[in-house]
């Protein structure tokens, strides 16, 4: 595999979407990604500008698009992915902490025991890597916004989920990764955590 090949987007245009070599179909997910990346990316430098929280911002959404594919694909959530990212994230928490300090710490737990009740009640109803992931969220993001990504990917992930079976592309009771719906919900929390409680606590201000 040459560096031709590797370009993201350009080389599965140029391509064709099929290996250069084999001619085997390459599955569009892999264009879409790297083009979500990019713009997600450049939304976030208009958003923080050249700041350390965007360094923060980009190695937060790398960490939610890698997981999005992997759950999407195989219905894991790495071990590994997480591991790491919890490193970097802690080196980059020291630098920038959140105001206060200690709310990173107050919302990796809140994340944490709220998905592993939720599992211990459901018996197993939620996945492993979903009560890891939610620990990092809310280490990153705080312990008001984690409760507001559960809030918003379950709303997400039951709507979704009506209208997939609706249309007959998920039967009633088969598992769909919930990895996704995190995802969405934890980059629209992330970027407008604020203006989301601003609005709702307008409706107590009248």
């Amino acid at each position: 595999m040459t560096g031709w090949e590797l370009i993201p987007v350009l080389s599965y245009l140029i391509q064709g979407g099929k290996c250069r070599v084999c001619r085997a179909r390459v599955s569009p997910i892999y264009p879409l990604t790297e083009l979500g990346t990019a713009l997600l990316f450049l939304y976030a430098y208009q958003t923080f500008g050249f700041t350390f929280e965007f360094v923060i911002a980009i190695t937060f959404l790398s960490m939610m698009i890698i997981i999005t594919v992997s759950d999407l694909a195989y219905m894991i959530i790495p071990d590994k992915v997480l591991l790491f990212f919890s490193l970097v994230f802690i080196a980059e928490r020291l630098y920038v902490p959140l105001n206060p300090w200690w709310d990173s710490i107050v919302g990796a737990l809140v994340g944490f025991l709220l998905l592993l009740a939720i599992a211990i009640v459901s018996r197993g109803g939620m996945g492993g890597g979903d009560i890891k992931l939610f620990a990092v969220i809310g280490f990153v993001m705080g312990w008001k916004n984690v409760l507001l990504t559960f809030f918003l990917a379950c709303a997400i992930g039951a709507v979704i989920g009506l209208i997939l079976m609706a249309f007959g592309i998920v039967k009633k009771g088969k598992p769909i990764p919930f990895g996704p719906f995190i995802t969405l919900a934890a980059i629209i929390v992330y970027l407008y955590g604020d203006p989301i409680f601003s609005w709702y606590f307008t409706f107590f201000d009248r």
